[in-house]
């Protein structure tokens, strides 16, 4: 592990692009969503360094029926593709599909986000009601949309933003991926997903469910 000092990271205060459209409306299933007691477990092409097995399953509940029993696509790590927030849009291109983020922080605690479609840099928040925030605290917490608004997703070249309200996100990461924070959102009406509102990752892995 690289030894970085740490350094304060001024956080975005006010929300200055326009809320962009949403990406299109979500197509109903016909099929239900499986059943906590009988699970489809996930088939993930390589394995995680950031959750297990249990967490896996126990989140895979949470997910859209749309994605069930799609393979687990590991598009970025931080292990294997740097701390860089600009390679992890580059790794994006191509992928059009929903994203799941999973990140490990220097207390050891497990959280990330799900996001209805592919990270990408825009100008405005773009998404759908299907993204969520979770946290292993040490059980699994899912934070699901309030309807309140529709700050879902937002990522410039200096941070990647995920739920807002009143000038605080539910979970931003910098543009070297290695400091974030955490803040309780309107979106999401999330607690804290760290054990500190402010945080430095360990390890971050982006799943492209598709």
């Amino acid at each position: 592990m690289k030894s970085r000092r740490w350094r304060y990271t001024q956080l975005p205060t006010q929300m200055e692009d326009t809320l962009s459209g949403e990406e299109g409306e979500e197509e109903e299933e016909e099929e239900p969503a499986p059943a906590p007691q009988d699970p489809v477990e996930p088939q993930l092409t390589e394995a995680s360094q950031v959750l297990g097995a249990s967490e896996i399953k126990q989140l895979s509940l949470h997910l859209p029926p749309r994605v069930t029993g799609h393979p687990w696509i590991l598009a970025f790590c931080t292990s294997r593709d740097g701390f860089s927030l600009r390679r992890l849009y580059r790794q994006m291109e191509g992928h059009g599909g929903p994203v799941l983020l999973m990140l490990r922080d220097q207390d050891g605690q497990m959280f990330g986000a799900f996001s209805s479609s592919a990270i990408r840099l825009s100008k405005g928040f773009y998404g759908t009601g299907e993204t969520f925030l979770f946290s292993f605290s040490p059980q699994l917490k899912v934070f699901k949309w309030t309807g309140s608004n529709s700050f879902f997703v937002k990522g410039d070249l200096d941070s990647l933003m995920l739920g807002s309200g009143s000038g605080q996100f539910g979970l931003w990461l910098d543009g070297d991926l290695y400091h974030g924070g955490s803040y309780p959102c309107a979106t999401f009406n999330n607690e804290v997903l760290a054990r500190q509102e402010q945080f430095c990752i360990e390890e971050l892995e982006a799943w492209v469910l598709s």
